[in-house]
């Protein structure tokens, strides 16, 4: 994955953010939009292409970019720089290879223990029984 590439290729759109805020909200446009077309993409190889269309298939639109938006702060040039933060970590995590799980075996002692246990309990019960 190649970031500067990748940063040429966002296209980015201010839009008007919602909720309170007065005047400000009315004639401002901070929050930010941006869209990665994932396919159309330089900066990344065919693997990682086929990886984030398969890992990233429920944030993917019908026309194939991912958009992710921001509007936390009143200044449009930090939302671009969170929203831009926000993309890189989600392809970053969808492109991590998950780690190999290795079976471990039931160590000796703790086999020996719940056998000792279930014999213990038995014990008890049998003792409860009255004969006659």
């Amino acid at each position: 994955m190649n970031k500067e590439i990748i940063k040429t290729e966002i296209q980015y759109k201010a839009v008007r953010s919602s909720g309170a805020g007065g005047q400000n909200v009315n004639k401002v446009a901070t929050k930010v939009q941006i869209q990665f077309f994932v396919e159309q993409s330089n900066g990344l190889t065919a693997d990682e292409k086929a990886t984030l269309t398969t890992k990233l298939a429920n944030r993917i639109t019908k026309d194939g970019f991912i958009m992710v938006e921001c509007s936390e702060t009143r200044s449009q040039l930090k939302n671009k720089e969170l929203c831009t933060q926000r993309l890189f970590l989600l392809l970053e995590n969808a492109l991590k290879k998950d780690k190999k799980r290795i079976a471990t075996k039931i160590p000796k002692a703790v086999i020996k223990k719940r056998l000792e246990d279930k014999q213990k309990n038995a014990e008890k019960k049998e003792n409860r029984k009255f004969r006659f």
